[in-house]
């Protein structure tokens, strides 16, 4: 390297990384400096993640190495990545809920024979003075807040001497709110001659913050383009390697016909607290029912609630059966009679009486999927029952995992492979997939996109749009406004566990429904 040659914070040279027969890099070359914002992107399964748990010291590369400051590195665990001044916050964080903030950044440390809270407390804040964390020390994780905890493991890397952080997927679990708040801390620790990596799919999230976007395609390194150059499309273009229409289809169904209506519906979460108050409204075959609010304004609890999995301390759920001509009418036992009340029911004893109720969690591998089995085994999950004695069939369940390998384009090594050692995205095509297999009436999901690139996103929504046209009544949890907005035909908003309003997603404004998830009462039902 000579003198006019820059020395960049972190490069990486023909980085190679395998898995059995899998390529996860490719000889990825990739630099990254002092003062700017790197936004990694690249489809579900792109290595993306691999490369950045390289640097960090949780993978050994096979082939290539990295060099910091200019100087080779050998990182072979993460405690050497902090050595070196890198430090990763990973997507599921990794903190002990019963131990205090200043407790849990202070695990691992050896700071003389003995460890001075009172210190590490001090430090912290000096550290969030400069940053603007605004973090208690002696707060309680359990006690914290989804964006408090990411903030704990933020301060955690700093405190170790961090000057490159690496970010997986950080606004996943973010309100709009605390995204803002979050990218006005990166860009003070930019100014602070910090180096900073993100790993997203948020396309809108890459223009606003980023400096420069790397973009990974199946393993290989693509390219790095100045942010200010390039656009959304172009990005899209270079992830997946040919023209992907950003536009989200909202078809009309050729019936739209009552299929639940909930009223006064009212539960606690699992700490007593109030959940939902009163809530009421309809959703209809044939419609997709957007559902957005902050996080924890009940959404989740209502869903559960649906589905008979959250005990209802008042109110009521009633199911009506698919219009007799519809694509899915006829496929399931007919309930007793129309208006079938659900609450007070458990799962097994909605799908006895012929409700066919299809639920993705938000929880992928904690609610939805079993980590440590394959497809075939967690497809099985759904229809073990249906085949009383000491033997199971496993072959109809295989042949479904077969096909949603080949219909959602699954990258997995095979259908007894682990799901938990697949991409977020595969998981959630997994989970959907087996789902929508089962040919529900209901179908509600939770945050179905979440973590997803946009190639993924689109089959999601795809997805979602076919149960519509079948008659299927879509109940959405999301997170993101403009897709609730371009995607579905009303929109439920929750605040505080009660119904705001509920407003057609063809004529709503992002701020009419921004304003209803922050004030009650601010809104009227629309059709």
């Amino acid at each position: 390297m000579t003198a006019l040659e820059p020395v960049h914070a972190i490069e990486l040279r023909h980085i190679t990384k395998r898995f059995g027969e899998v390529v996860a890099n490719d000889r990825v070359d990739l630099t990254l400096d002092r003062g700017q914002i790197l936004s990694l992107l690249g489809e579900n399964g792109s290595g993306k993640t691999t490369l950045m748990n390289m640097l960090s010291g949780i993978y050994l590369p096979d082939e290539g190495e990295i060099l910091v400051e200019g100087k080779p590195a050998a990182i072979r665990s993460p405690k050497d990545a902090y050595r070196y001044g890198i430090g990763m916050v990973h997507q599921h964080y990794k903190l002990v809920d019963v131990f205090s903030a200043a407790e849990n950044i202070a695990l691992g440390l050896r700071e003389g024979r003995g460890l001075n809270l009172r210190a590490v407390a001090e430090r912290i804040r000096t550290i969030s003075d400069k940053y603007g964390f605004g973090i208690d020390p002696d707060k309680k994780v359990y006690d914290m807040s989804v964006s408090e905890k990411q903030t704990v493991e933020i301060v955690k890397v700093l405190y170790r001497g961090a000057e490159v952080l690496i970010l997986d997927e950080p606004t996943a679990v973010l309100t709009p709110q605390e995204t803002d708040r979050l990218f006005d801390i990166l860009r003070a620790m930019k100014d602070d001659g910090k180096a900073i990596v993100i790993i997203t799919h948020k396309l809108h999230e890459v223009m606003a913050i980023s400096d420069q976007v790397a973009v990974l395609r199946k393993g290989r390194y693509i390219g790095t383009v100045d942010t200010a150059s390039t656009t959304p499309q172009a990005l899209t273009e270079m992830m997946v390697g040919h023209a992907v229409s950003l536009n989200i289809d909202r078809p009309e169904a050729r019936y739209r016909d009552l299929r639940l209506e909930v009223k006064g519906l009212s539960c606690r979460d699992a700490e007593g607290v109030a959940a939902l108050t009163d809530v009421s409204f309809q959703a209809f075959g044939g419609e997709i029912l957007g559902i957005a609010g902050i996080a924890g304004s009940g959404q989740k609890e209502l869903l559960e609630a649906i589905a008979g999995l959250q005990r209802a301390e008042s109110g009521h759920v009633f199911y009506y059966p698919p219009h007799p001509k519809s694509d899915i009418a006829g496929r399931h036992v007919p309930v007793d009679k129309a208006g079938e009340e659900l609450v007070g029911k458990t799962p097994a004893q909605i799908q006895k009486i012929g409700v066919s109720l299809a639920f993705v969690p938000e929880d992928r591998l904690g609610m939805g999927l079993v980590g440590g089995m394959g497809m075939v085994d967690n497809m099985m999950l759904k229809t073990y029952k249906d085949h009383p004695g000491p033997l199971v069939d496993r072959r109809p369940p295989r042949a479904l995992a077969e096909q949603l390998i080949e219909e959602l384009e699954i990258v997995t090594p095979g259908v007894n492979t682990p799901v938990r050692r697949l991409s977020g995205g595969n998981v959630q095509k997994v989970l959907v997939g087996r789902e929508i297999a089962s040919e529900p009436t209901v179908l509600m999901t939770a945050y179905p996109v979440r973590g997803l690139d946009i190639n993924s996103s689109y089959t999601i929504y795809r997805l979602l749009n076919e149960q519509k046209m079948k008659g299927v009544a879509v109940l959405l949890v999301g997170e993101d406004l403009d897709v609730l907005l371009e995607l579905c035909d009303r929109i439920l908003v929750l605040c505080g566990g009660r119904v705001s309003g509920i407003v057609d997603g063809r004529t709503a404004t992002k701020e009419e429904v921004g304003l209803l998830m922050t004030k009650v009462g601010a809104g009227e039902e629309g059709a």
